[in-house]
């Protein structure tokens, strides 16, 4: 869930980049708004006549707009995650547009709430009514799942900034991308931290379930037996309030560490309830627990020393690095508050694509192309896209809670425990 690249002389979204070359069916009524979406309709007129085939290939005339959708849950109960980078994504199309560039470019925000299907229903929307030319997100990895082949038969680019689960890249698409790292390296990460920076010998892994939560879950349960670890297992029901048949069962193993393979709104709740029920052991959880609700759902005093592993970089307010310290201002003074978990991977997300825009690339099938030449050093990280979608880059990043704030620890491979 990056800023560009800055020469001496350039300003806040402005860079360089080197460029070189690189299913869910919909039935006939996609097929017929198949066209329209590739070509000129992505303007913002939002109407006219059916387009060509060749229209994908063309290019918006001057003083147009086009449209970029982001997708994700941004009024349901684990919004907290999907909001930093939907911000840090507007940062980026806001910080374009008043350039006054010959096309500009309109973020238009699609709420799924979590929903895969009603995420399905907003991705025809999208691509039918509102000619998106390219979509930032989904944000979640089960709604990801299901828009996905939806995007991929229309021919439209998306980059997620914050799905997680492995094995969205394994399917073959062509004009799917995310800005992080997958759970099959973050699950590694977190579990050798669990192994050799907790020192945990005894260990509880719980899921949610989930579509995220439990594959994440399952790679930290292989990498703690890989280290020797003892290992007691259990899931919960993220709907539910009372986890006591859980608790109860974490307080029988007495662990030195418990993970969490789920989402912060169920963190927060389950680590108050252990902490309730004497349980000290060390909390662990990944990037699904970023965000402020898991200390609000627990209480700071219950949550005070949580680890929460993430393959994402947030800009903390002592940064030195003059990118990313550029990044961070911009942001806290347009939304009045830091960047938060995937802020800074929603703007590098949302930079492919201006930079694509502005290197005159303004259909759907060209901004794609333009996807897999991009190698730039963005606010999360150096962005490059593998063949697959997958980003290059694979670093995993610890934070801990202390005094009731969230603080970066360190790199998994390095962090140390204070």
């Amino acid at each position: 869930m990056g800023i560009c690249e800055l020469g001496p002389d350039e300003g806040l979204g402005e860079r360089k980049a080197t460029l070189r070359p690189k299913s869910a069916r919909l039935g006939g009524v996609l097929a017929v708004g198949l066209a329209l979406t590739l070509g000129l309709a992505a303007c913002s007129d939002g109407g006219g006549t059916e387009a060509s085939p060749e229209a994908g290939s063309s290019s918006a005339a001057a003083g147009s707009t086009i449209k970029l959708g982001f997708m994700g849950d941004l009024t349901g109960a684990n919004a907290g995650i999907v909001i930093p980078p939907r911000n840090g994504a507007k940062l980026v199309i806001d910080e374009y547009n008043k350039t006054n560039p010959a096309v500009k470019v309109e973020m238009v925000e699609y709420d799924s709430q979590a929903d895969p299907s009603k995420a399905v229903a907003l991705a025809q929307q999208a691509i039918k009514t509102d000619k998106i030319v390219g979509l930032i997100g989904p944000a979640f990895s089960g709604e990801s799942a299901q828009v996905a082949p939806v995007m991929e038969e229309a021919m439209i680019p998306s980059i997620s900034a914050s799905a997680t689960n492995a094995a969205l890249s394994a399917n073959g698409w062509k004009y799917w991308h995310r800005v992080l790292p997958s759970d099959s390296v973050q699950g590694p990460g977190i579990g050798n931290f669990m192994a050799d920076g907790v020192g945990a010998k005894n260990a509880f892994v719980i899921d949610d379930k989930s579509e995220y939560g439990k594959p994440l879950a399952d790679v930290v349960r292989t990498t703690l037996e890989g280290k020797g670890v003892k290992l007691t297992n259990d899931s919960l029901d993220p709907a539910e309030s009372d986890f006591s048949s859980v608790v109860n069962k974490v307080v029988a193993a007495k662990p030195d560490a418990i993970f969490f393979g789920g989402y912060y709104a169920a963190g927060g709740v389950l680590l108050k309830q252990l902490r309730d029920k004497g349980v000290t052991a060390k909390f662990l959880s990944g990037d699904g627990s970023l965000d402020k609700g898991l200390i609000d759902g627990a209480g700071a005093a219950n949550a005070e020393g949580a680890l929460v592993g993430c393959p994402c970089y947030i800009a903390t307010p002592d940064v030195t690095d003059a990118k990313v310290k550029a990044f961070a201002d911009a942001y806290k003074a347009a939304y009045s508050a830091d960047p938060a978990i995937y802020a800074a991977e929603g703007y590098d997300a949302a930079t492919v694509f201006i930079d694509a825009i502005k290197a005159g690339n303004t259909t759907a099938d060209k901004i794609n192309a333009f996807i897999g030449t991009v190698d730039f050093a963005g606010v999360s990280k150096q962005v490059k896209f593998e063949a697959n979608g997958e980003v290059a880059a694979k670093d995993i990043y610890i934070y801990q809670v202390k005094d009731g704030a969230i603080g970066l620890l360190g790199k998994a491979a390095e962090a140390k425990l204070g």
